[in-house]
């Protein structure tokens, strides 16, 4: 049994936060990572911003101001750069990132990353290769986001849905380009779609605060559009979310040049639900063109192939095969091993 430190000093969320209400990525991953390395046998241990100490599904979780242990086997510093210094009795200190990592190159965090010569985790080969060759490192590694027990258990549709789409992620990322293009290119060749859109500040914490003015202004775009079917949800936990996948027939989201995993979509093409993109960041890694969604040129391939896996059952049926049978094999033990193999 190994000794593990996660340290995190970004939002507020414990073991439990996600069990009420939504999480963001970064920090839904940190609750499965941790979960899971306590199931395989490790001591862990998370000091974050949580409200108050709490032991939870074999995981220790402590407010991080009251410091952190003098070592552990393996200490995870998550995102932040202050965090790094923070365990020089550590066996061995490895840097998760989860944004594309144009901000390392700031002086901050290279002087440190010099100096310390942590490992880097990168949760994709696009994430990674947002870092530059010259720039300091103590090794690179690609450790991609598990799917969650919750979503890889989940019960599956057996017969297509209706004709309804949805939307999962932040409203910051093309949703008003989506919601012109079902306006005018989908909906109208579709009559009785719909889509739905589970989205919203409250999932982002802080961050979701400064920019909920932002936020607002695209979802009020949404509202406005009810009679061409559009319909705005909040969004869910992810085990209720899981129900409206199952009755979704086709994911559409553009992508984001910022994202650097998009588990949105990996999570519904693991609940086989097809899924519409465009090349834009990582979600290229996470939908096999042609097979279990599409990977669209331009806008009117995209309003195409929407229009096509909402109609077609044939070609729903297929695809909804193809990432069942490819989307369900990484999960949170897989990715866990791959943390394991950092402990020296």
């Amino acid at each position: 049994m190994s000794h593990i430190v996660l340290a995190d000093d970004g939002i507020e969320f414990d073991g439990r936060t996600m069990e009420t209400k939504p999480l963001g990525g970064a920090e839904s991953s940190v609750v499965f990572l941790v979960r899971e390395l306590a199931r395989r046998g490790h001591r862990v241990e998370v000091l974050n911003k949580c409200a108050r100490p709490l032991s939870y599904q074999g995981v220790d979780w402590a407010p991080i101001g009251g410091g952190l242990p003098d070592r552990a086997d393996l200490y995870i510093a998550n995102r932040g750069d202050k965090l790094l210094p923070l365990m020089p009795g550590a066996g061995r200190t490895v840097f998760w990132i989860h944004n594309p990592a144009r901000y390392l190159l700031k002086w901050r965090y290279l002087s440190k990353l010099w100096r310390l010569e942590p490992a880097i985790v990168f949760i994709g080969h696009v994430h990674a290769a947002t870092y530059p060759r010259w720039a300091p490192d103590g090794g690179r590694v690609v450790i991609p986001y598990g799917i969650p027990d919750e979503v890889l258990a989940a019960e599956t549709a057996s017969e297509p849905p209706g004709p309804r789409a949805v939307f999962t992620s932040n409203p910051l990322r093309s949703l008003d380009w989506l919601l012109e293009l079902w306006a005018t290119r989908i909906r109208p060749r579709v009559p009785g779609a719909e889509l739905h859109v589970f989205s919203g500040p409250a999932t982002y914490g802080a961050v979701g605060e400064a920019k909920s003015q932002a936020m607002e202004a695209v979802l009020d775009k949404a509202r406005a559009l009810a009679s061409s079917g559009v319909c705005l949800r909040q969004p869910l936990p992810r085990v209720q979310l899981m129900a409206e996948l199952r009755a979704s027939r086709v994911m559409l989201y553009r992508g984001d040049l910022n994202e650097t995993f998009c588990l949105a979509v990996g999570e519904a093409q693991a609940m086989g639900v097809p899924a519409v993109v465009q090349d834009l960041g990582s979600v290229v890694e996470r939908v096999i063109d042609g097979e279990t969604g599409m990977i669209a040129r331009d806008d009117d391939t995209f309003a195409e192939a929407a229009v096509r896996l909402l109609t077609d059952d044939g070609l729903w049926r297929e695809q909804h095969k193809s990432a069942l049978d490819a989307q369900r094999h990484w999960g949170w033990a897989q990715a866990a091993e791959a943390f394991e193999r950092l402990i020296p």
